[in-house]
């Protein structure tokens, strides 16, 4: 089987046997939980809360080979905005989050830390070499690692249950000690890695987070050596619920699936019914539409008129480009439309996803910020040259590809498992390029014109219509379209806001469209009368330095816009998108940093985004 590793031999020369321990690096003091009477007043309105949902540490095999020295308590820590030892060097986040899940790979889950301690028999294996400083025999341990893996062919000896069960439970430990209701919460969970091969053996990502609600879980997490297919992992859901506590998976990474995440064939082949539909949005109510290995909400390939589509492409999963038509079924937005087409014909929607983002990064911190960003992927970014001028690494692309991004936004009454989770499964969340911007989207039959204006436009909106995540209701007579009120508010420490779109999927007869609408824009900026488009809003970066200035945009954008083009027969998706002023890339941010040169494979400055999950209509609402 072929793998890049040429970039892999070259970095595994920063490796130390010192940051193989299976211990935790950083002491993390116990917390000291909140009563009822302690915390913050629970919010009917909702508050935005931020956090990450996908984060790996070296309890996962490749983190581990990446030479990721992080544990949970560690990841906790750094999420708090705590200092973290990560790689030798401390690292602390600016902004500290309001939760985290740790969703180590379930393949494997612990195994490789443990070829490192000398009381364990896989010390004695050969797959101790794992931890040898010379990188030709690491990597080859890595390949021998990942073909098992991608094939669905476990070794027995790292696929003992001991190893894996040993790991689960200090997921949970942590999990339970570093949860402080109303101020911090943790999720319990774990990342299923099905990557079926297919034409010439290339993987495909059908990757799922799973997400529980609370500590009454299953006693061994459930892994693609298991079953590579998503409805024996949904099996596992449903059975999970019988006994313990509600669970969820999240899809990510369609865009390096080759097609395969948003098919209209189940992975054995066979057309999607309409119980295959119920099910699968049932047990898999979000769905990740950024993360640092780029976004999945639209390519340039399938949305053309779309100024904005070429946004963080990463088109490449463990060394395998992706085939000629990859963009066809790895696109959220396509999907809303795919979904559609077969709601038309089935009377189920399978596509019918909320809006969220993480990191997935295997350094085992949620480092979103652009410019406090320590790199992702252990030693394979660990040096800013090789990140800088490196052609290929051990995921097939240049390490720069590796975005700073993205955090799920939810609106949740308060910061607890319960209040968070509860925004999951009504899919009223929204997802960011990594920034803390926050969007709220409402729809409605009748909303006035100014509703944003009045003191108590949430309550209002609340009142009179559905916010993100939610069906409209049926059309009433006399009405011409549907309204809906957007509002985004800026992240405090980075760029103003650009605008606010909204994105219109709609369906009919078999035959779906987008077209994206300008609804609020920062400055006096009007549509060009020619081709319909609002103009850029400018750029004040400064690329020999990395700065810019907050000059342009605003901070604070909101509007009420009514479809001008509704058509009441059309299955129609509405999600609205807030685009940032552009402000460096962490890749320039770097460069500068380090004196290197500046290298625009992904370009040096970047507009920062965030998506909300959609207003759906049907012509069948009642």
């Amino acid at each position: 089987m072929k793998i890049s590793l040429a970039y892999l031999v070259s970095a595994s020369l920063l490796f130390s046997l010192a940051a193989c321990t299976n211990k935790s690096s950083t002491p993390n003091p116990e917390p000291t939980p909140q009563s009822a009477s302690t915390r913050p007043p629970a919010n009917p309105l909702r508050n935005a809360y931020f956090g990450d949902t996908h984060l790996h540490t070296g309890l996962s095999f490749d983190a581990y080979i990446l030479r990721t020295n992080t544990r949970p308590n560690d990841s906790y820590a750094y999420a708090k905005g705590q200092p973290v030892n990560y790689l030798g060097k401390t690292e602390q986040r600016k902004v500290p989050l309001d939760f985290l899940a740790v969703t180590d790979h379930a393949e494997y889950l612990g195994a490789l830390p443990m070829t490192a301690d000398p009381n364990s028999p896989l010390s004695k294996t050969a797959w101790a070499r794992v931890n040898d400083n010379d990188p030709k025999v690491s990597a080859a341990s890595f390949t021998k690692i990942i073909t098992g893996v991608l094939s669905g062919k476990p070794d027995a000896q790292l696929n003992d249950p001991a190893y894996s069960k040993a790991a689960w439970q200090q997921i949970i430990d942590a999990a339970e000690k570093n949860y402080e209701p109303g101020k911090f919460t943790t999720f319990i969970g774990f990342e299923w890695t099905s990557a079926p091969l297919a034409e010439g053996k290339k993987p495909q990502n059908l990757h799922r987070c799973v997400i529980f609600r609370g500590s009454k879980v299953p006693p061994a997490v459930y892994s693609a050596f298991d079953s590579p297919d998503p409805e024996q992992l949904w099996t596992y859901l449903e059975n999970a619920r019988k006994t313990g506590d509600d669970v969820i998976a999240i899809p990510h990474n369609g865009n390096a699936s080759n097609g395969l995440m948003f098919d209209t064939k189940t992975l054995s082949g066979k057309p999607i019914t309409r119980d295959y539909a119920e099910r699968r949005i049932a047990n898999e109510p979000l769905v990740e539409i950024a993360q640092g290995k780029g976004q999945s909400d639209t390519h340039p390939l399938l949305s053309p008129n779309d100024e904005f589509a070429r946004f963080e492409l990463f088109e490449t999963l463990v060394g395998y480009p992706a085939r000629a038509n990859f963009a066809k079924g790895s696109y959220v937005r396509q999907a809303y439309g795919v979904g559609q087409e077969l709601q038309e014909k089935i009377g189920a929607n399978p596509f019918k996803y909320g809006i969220e983002a993480a990191t997935d990064y295997h350094s085992g911190i949620s480092s979103t910020e652009e410019d406090n960003y320590p790199g992702s992927h252990g030693n394979q970014d660990n040096d800013p040259k090789l990140v800088l001028t490196q052609k290929e690494s051990i995921s097939g692309e240049p390490p720069i590809t590796i975005g700073a991004q993205g955090l799920t936004g939810a609106w949740a009454e308060e910061n607890t498992r319960e209040s968070i989770f509860a925004a999951f499964k009504r899919k009223e969340t929204f997802g960011t390029s990594g920034n803390r911007i926050q969007v709220r989207f409402f729809g409605s039959w009748n909303y006035p014109a100014d509703l944003t204006k009045q003191p108590s436009w949430v309550k209002a909106a609340y009142d009179g219509g559905v916010p993100m995540g939610s069906d409209l209701p049926a059309v009433p007579s006399g009405v011409k379209g549907p309204a809906f009120v957007v509002w985004a508010l800026k992240d405090p420490r980075m760029g103003n806001l650009d605008r606010i779109q909204i994105i219109k999927v709609w369906t009919k007869n078999g035959k779906s469209h987008e077209k994206i609408f300008d609804v609020a824009c920062s400055g006096d900026r009007k549509p060009d009368p020619k081709t319909g488009k609002v103009p850029a809003v400018g750029n004040t970066v400064d690329l020999k330095t990395g700065t810019y200035t907050n000059t342009i945009g605003a901070t604070e954008l909101s509007g009420v816009w009514t479809d001008p083009e509704f058509d009441p027969q059309a299955y129609t998706t509405y999600y609205a998108r807030v685009l940032e002023i552009p402000t460096p890339r962490w890749s320039t941010i770097w460069a500068v940093k380090y004196n290197l040169p500046l290298n625009d494979k992904m370009g040096n400055t970047i507009q920062e985004r965030a998506w909300t999950s959609p207003i759906w209509y049907s012509p069948t609402a009642k």
